[in-house]
Formats: structure tokens, sequence, C-alpha cells
């Protein structure tokens, strides 16, 4: 009766001596470190961070060795058995910024190594060179493409073409403020709520204009130039990349960056809400509205969708190449959406599904394009992040009449919520059913995928 096998469930044992000197493995654990702590402050989720170094330390032949990742730090643990010292570095994560060249250029370094590895001291050099390198364009790029993101937003959300140029403008304006804000050490929560403000004041005053008559502006709905500027300040936030670690088992990681997320949502509350109580003491008629809804030509929403990917890459710092390809699946991922509710299923539902074939074909197509899979599936999901249900959440908060309850606007909330959730959810499922046909997965990668499904035969 009794099982004659160890049961499969054991915590991971000293796997015994690996034959590595004490200078090389430091110099391994070190770089393995630094390039953990790029990727993580570049974006990336914690299992994507763990499996890259685990792939690195394992091409020099490092064995029991602990890769541990928060969201502010990450730790790097090497037991080298009871008759020599264990091994341990850790590096704070100060400065976050999207790079999606860095990523790139980051992961084609440690596939490099893992298929020919090199001397560590060769590949250190290598990496210090790619961290030195300069961003691929210059920073008014960046401001061009969070605009034309903006612009494409409020055509997807069916705005004429003045509303789609009142949006380029406005959001240039608030990144470049924003950017200014940020370079003087001013919290990320005050700049989100300025972020807020700017879209939410041109709003204002195209109200007054229109009370006033002044002709051109009878018809147009200011709300277009709101949501469209808050799509934009969601695309920043790791709303899909929080949900992606917790389902990963990162649960550190995952609440930090949900804490993250509401903070910085806070202060587009506050920001939108100040300039409305501004508005209305100055007695201003308000006449915003949320009642907001797509365009009704398919062929201008999946163009729209398109540009909103492409130039959401391009802000990102993403290459031209990884621009064209994250266009495209943008593309995709809007039809798969689209077919989605033409079958009656609800945004949730809908949302997951095209997030799921997005994760799948980000997987299957990047090792063959040599592109990073993340720029992928973060552009191609970018459309459809709940930026107007948001905004509409928020309005039916910032605007209830008094005496009314929050419960309107938090339901509304949680609703964008479950779409976040669903988004993350199918590309999670996307990326594990791409992975049988992805051939390139390496030990290191394969461990770090078991320890994240909760797997602890190591």
């Amino acid at each position: 009766m009794r099982d004659s096998t160890a049961p499969g469930d054991l915590v991971a044992l000293w796997q015994g001596n690996d034959g590595v000197d004490q200078r090389t493995a430091r110099a391994v654990i070190d770089l393995a470190m630094r390039v953990g702590e790029t990727l993580l402050a570049t974006g990336a989720s914690a299992s994507d961070v763990v499996a890259t170094a685990l792939r690195l330390i394992d091409a020099y032949g490092l064995r029991s060795v602990h890769v541990d990742v928060t969201f502010t730090s990450i730790s790097v643990s090497y037991h080298r058995g009871p008759d020599a010292d264990p091994m341990t570095v850790m590096r704070g994560i100060k400065v976050r910024s999207t790079d999606l060249t860095r990523l790139e250029r980051l992961q084609t370094l440690v596939r490099d190594i893992a298929e020919e590895p090199v001397d560590i001291d060769v590949a250190r050099a290598r990496f210090d060179d790619l961290i030195r390198a300069p961003h691929p364009y210059r920073r008014w790029v960046v401001t061009a493409s969070l605009a034309g993101l903006a612009a494409a937003a409020a055509a997807l959300f069916g705005g004429s073409w003045l509303i789609m140029a009142l949006s380029f403008m406005t959001t240039a304006v608030a990144d470049r403020v924003q950017h200014w804000l940020a370079h003087r050490g001013i919290a990320a929560f005050f700049t989100q709520a300025v972020g807020g403000a700017i879209p939410t004041g041109v709003a204002v005053a195209l109200l007054a204009a229109a009370s006033a008559g002044v002709p051109g502006l009878q018809g147009i709905s200011p709300s277009l130039v709101v949501a469209s500027g808050i799509v934009v300040l969601l695309a920043g936030l790791s709303v899909v990349g929080a949900a992606q670690d917790a389902i990963d088992g990162y649960y550190v990681t995952a609440g930090a960056r949900v804490f993250e997320v509401l903070v910085l949502t806070l202060g587009i509350v506050v920001g939108i809400a100040a300039v409305l109580a501004i508005a209305r003491r100055s007695g201003v008629s308000m006449q915003l509205t949320a009642d907001t809804s797509l365009a009704t030509n398919t062929v201008v929403q999946v163009l729209a969708a398109m540009v909103v990917s492409g130039m959401f890459a391009a802000s990102a710092y993403a290459g031209t190449r990884t621009v064209a390809y994250s266009t495209v699946m943008g593309g995709l991922g809007w039809l798969v959406y689209l077919g989605s509710t033409g079958l009656s299923l609800g945004p949730v539902a809908a949302s997951s599904l095209a997030a799921l074939a997005a994760g799948f074909l980000s997987q299957v197509v990047s090792s063959r394009l040599r592109v990073p899979s993340l720029a992928l599936s973060m552009a191609a999901i970018v459309p459809l992040l709940p930026g107007l249900v948001v905004y509409r959440g928020l309005f039916e908060i910032v605007q209830r009449a008094p005496g009314e309850g929050l419960s309107t606007g938090l339901t509304t909330l949680l609703g964008a919520g479950g779409i976040g959730m669903g988004l993350a959810a199918g590309v999670s499922m996307g990326t594990f059913l791409a992975r049988p046909i992805r051939t390139e997965l390496d030990r290191g990668q394969r461990r770090a995928l078991r320890r994240a499904a909760g797997d602890a035969r190591e």
C-alpha cells in the first residue's frame, strides 16, 4: 500500500558542487542581477525577469540559484553547499521607464549567451554597452506618439476631425508638462493629477466657448477629449501587468502593482474633480457627458486600433520593425474583439478572447521575427484597455448629485477592473497555449515557468 517513490512536491534541495570558481560565480550572479534589474525597470513581468535571469545563470553552469523579485527590488541567491559560504546580491529598482528597444536588446543578449556562452567579462562588457546605448528616438517623438495615440483613441470613440486635433494637441501639452514636472522630482500622483486636469480643462473651455456662441463648436462632444486623455494615461499603467503577475504566482509584486495603479488612478480622479469644481464656481454650464460609444464604421475602428497600438509601441521606444508588427497585432486583436461581440459576448469575455489571440500570436511570431513578445502583446491590448469604461466610472463619481452614493461609479470601475483582469488572463492563457509550439525554451525558462505555476519539483 505504501508508495515507493519520493513525493513530487519536495522543497528544492542542494544539487551538489557545480565546479564553478568563486570569481566566475560572483561575476555571473552580478550580471544576472543587473539584467533582471533592467528588465524589471523596463516593464517586464516578474515571471519573464526570473526566466531570463535563470536562463543566463544556467548558461554558465551554476546550480542551486534562486531569483526573487518584488516590485521594488530583485535578489539573486547562490547556495554553494554546506562547505561554502552562500552568495546573495540584491538591488533596488529606483527608476521605471518602458523601453522596448532595450528590452529587445537584453533578450537578444541573453539568448545569444545561452546558445553560445562567452567569457563572463565579455558578456559584462556587452551588457554595459547595451545599457549606455541611447534611445532610438528623441523625446519629442515620444510626445508625438502619445498625441497620435490620443487622436486615434478619439477616432475609435467616434470623434470628429476637430476632436481628434484637440485631443492631439491637448495630449502633447499634457505630456510635456508631466515630463517637466517629473524631471523636477514631483511625485507621480501629482503628475497624473495634472495629466487628468489638462484635458478636462480643455473640455470645460470648449463648453464655455460653445455656450458663448462661438461658431463651429455646436454639436461637438468635449467628453471625447477627456476620454482620449484618460486612455493615454491608462496606457502607461500596469493594470494588465499586475494581473499577469498575480496569475503567474508573484503575489507581492502583483499587490504592489495594483496599489500603484490605484494611487495613480486616484491622481487622475483628483485632477478631473479639481477642474470640475473650479468650473462650477466660475459659473460654467457643465454639460460633460459619459454617453460616448465606439465609431459606427468598422473600418475606422480597425484602423484606429492599429494606429493606437503602433503609437503606443513608438512611445515605448520600440524599434521600427516592432512598431510595424505591433500595428498589425493591434488590428488583429481588434478584429477578434469585434467578432466576439458579434457573437453577443460581454465586454469581459470579448476582451479576454482578443487578448488570448494576441498573447498566442505574440508568442508564436516573436521568435521567428526576433522581436520581444511582451512588446507585441502589450501593444495589441492597448486598444482593448477599458479607458472608456474608466472614464464613465470617474464621471459618475465626480458628477454625482449631492446625497447620492458612490455605488454606480464604483460598479462601473469594478467592471473596468474585470476587463483588465480578463485581458491579463487572456494574454497568460495565450502564452501558455503557445509554449508547445515554441522550440527555443531552454532549461532556465522551463524552471521559471514551472515555478510560476506552483510546481516545486526542482
